[in-house]
């Protein structure tokens, strides 16, 4: 089998291999991948940048869908022709997060998704929501599930409120999309007039030019009614997480997602305390978390938006593309079409 690996780091060190197929042992099954898709995580791995103590070699990415080829010894509730995602931390099935447990995490120290063939433990998979295509499946394992867990397994989201979302990339995308169909409004921000244009579109009540609004957070909540919005989706970091604290309202909740902006920040404690606002990190989420997610959208209908498309053979210009910032929504690459 094909997989994209990294022996070093560097864009430059990842090369497409042959690797022996390997057979399920107990408890596993072995998927045929059909499709991944593109995290900024993925970026920073490759280029040795988020935990350069993982392992190597390593075949980076998390995402991905793939069809159960082979299961193994002892496992009855899965059988082979079933389409699954697999969980980020795959042994994270429940509950509150174990060290033990969210360390072992795809795409890093764990072999990603990037591969032709995958074999996971049973009961690190769920089911993919049939009516999505390959390549929107690929995109619920990190993106979406990161944005349900801000919203609802810690957010406590609820029909009414206001949710703040900065950007368009994947998991900003899927907080809008859940946010909305949730009943409740939306606050979005960017730099570009298409993006806005966009983010309108799939309903956004507001969007804020951030470069234009310097002071966004005192936009946004003005634009709550003075009170500051119930919950920001906070994936800019260090360079954005001061105007996050401004557009929250006292007893609102930050969902710390992303650090594209950088990881260290000097904090405004007494704000932060005096105003009750809770900041919560969010690693992804559980299984079970994952299995919830997926039964909303079979109830909603919802589509994953996919920007770009790739061919397996495209993994370098796709990961290029990715950290070049244009894209809307989620990257996808196409692994396996033969069905």
């Amino acid at each position: 089998m094909r997989v994209w690996q990294v022996d070093r780091w560097g864009m430059d060190a990842l090369a497409c291999v042959e690797r022996p197929s390997v057979v399920p042992g107990p408890g596993e099954v072995k998927l045929r991948m059909l499709a991944c898709s593109l995290n900024y995580r993925d970026w920073l791995v490759v280029r040795g940048k988020y935990n350069p103590s993982f392992p190597l070699p390593l075949v980076p990415c998390s995402d991905g869908v793939g069809e159960i080829v082979a299961v193994g010894p002892g496992v009855r509730h899965w059988t082979v022709g079933q389409r699954v995602i697999g969980a980020f931390a795959p042994f994270w099935e429940h509950g509150e997060p174990e060290r033990a447990l969210i360390r072992e995490t795809l795409g890093g120290p764990l072999q990603g998704t990037l591969s032709e063939e995958l074999v996971l433990p049973a009961g690190g998979i769920v089911e993919a929501p049939e009516y999505l295509s390959d390549a929107e499946a690929a995109t619920l394992p990190c993106a979406a599930l990161t944005a349900w867990s801000a919203l609802f397994t810690y957010g406590g989201l609820v029909p009414g409120q206001t949710v703040l979302v900065q950007g368009s990339g994947g998991v900003s995308i899927f907080a809008l999309q859940f946010a909305k169909a949730a009943g409740c409004r939306v606050i979005a921000t960017t730099s570009a007039d298409d993006k806005a244009s966009r983010l309108r579109a799939l309903g956004a009540d507001e969007v804020i030019d951030y470069v234009q609004t310097p002071a966004w957070g005192r936009r946004a909540r003005e634009l709550a009614g003075g009170r500051g919005v119930d919950i920001v989706i906070e994936v800019g970091g260090a360079q954005t997480l001061d105007e996050s604290i401004q557009a929250i309202r006292p007893g609102g909740t930050i969902s710390l997602i992303g650090i594209l902006s950088g990881a260290e920040k000097a904090l405004p404690l007494t704000r932060i305390l005096m105003s009750n606002i809770r900041l919560q990190g969010i690693l992804v989420g559980h299984r079970a978390g994952l299995e919830a997610m997926c039964r909303f959208l079979h109830t909603t209908q919802l589509r994953p938006v996919v920007s770009d498309r790739f061919t397996f053979d495209q993994v370098p210009e796709a990961l290029e593309h990715l950290g070049a910032g244009k894209h809307f929504g989620k990257i996808a690459i196409e692994v396996w079409d033969g069905r």
